[in-house]
């Protein structure tokens, strides 16, 4: 066993050098016109994306915001392309840990506006949207509604989840950009095993008896 073992050792360096030696042979070939080239393709893409961040600050992206009434939610809805929104109540202790968690991850992840919504103002994009469950997570992409979290189901049904759970969560429908870590990582993450995956779109009337129903 050792000596076998030993033998996949020496294969998997013997694997490595070959790759190193690969990608060393690629930086002596290029000259400097080619250098220059890579230099200039990388600014040009620096550029792009601190011109987009920027376009992103300007739509009120960074922050959390309150929507008011729906004329506004489709005005928000037609200018930024990715949006958390979550829509709640006063008297709804759940949605005010929401609002923390929100807060931080607005801050975070600029590529999407993150805003909140009071149902009873807005009861027509709330009947539109079947928002039956307070809190509900709406997670729109480019003005379509592509998945919803409806109260702390999906993110093991406590109240003291992480803000990292709920950022991975919302990653998965591709709203935001979440970093993934090693496999070795996220066997320090026990919270993860909280967090459900969503299967398929789902609508937003999934039953939770520790969240309050809007009527």
């Amino acid at each position: 066993m050792d000596s076998a073992l030993q033998q996949k050792v020496i294969e998997a360096t013997q694997c490595v050098e070959k790759q190193l030696d690969a990608e060393i042979q690629k930086l002596d070939n290029l000259d400097i016109s080619d250098f220059a080239k890579v230099r200039e393709n990388r600014l040009k893409k620096l550029k792009l994306l601190q011109q987009q961040k920027q376009n992103w600050l300007t739509l009120g992206h960074g922050e959390y915001t309150e929507v008011y009434d729906e004329k506004e939610f489709f005005d928000v809805s037609k200018k930024s392309e990715n949006i958390v929104c979550l829509f709640y109540k006063d008297d709804s202790p759940r949605c005010k840990i929401v609002d923390h968690h929100l807060k931080i991850l607005a801050k975070k992840h600029i590529e999407a506006k993150f805003c909140k919504l009071n149902v009873e103002r807005c009861p027509f994009l709330t009947e539109r949207l079947r928002i039956k469950i307070i809190p509900t997570i709406a997670l729109i992409v480019k003005s379509k509604t592509k998945d919803y979290i409806v109260g702390f189901t999906e993110l093991g049904n406590r109240d003291d989840f992480l803000t990292e759970a709920l950022e991975y969560r919302i990653s998965l429908s591709g709203v935001i950009q979440y970093e993934d870590t090693q496999s070795a990582e996220n066997n320090k993450k026990p919270w993860l095993s909280q967090v459900v995956k969503p299967k398929t779109i789902k609508g937003p009337n999934t039953s939770n008896s520790d969240d309050s129903d809007i009527e």
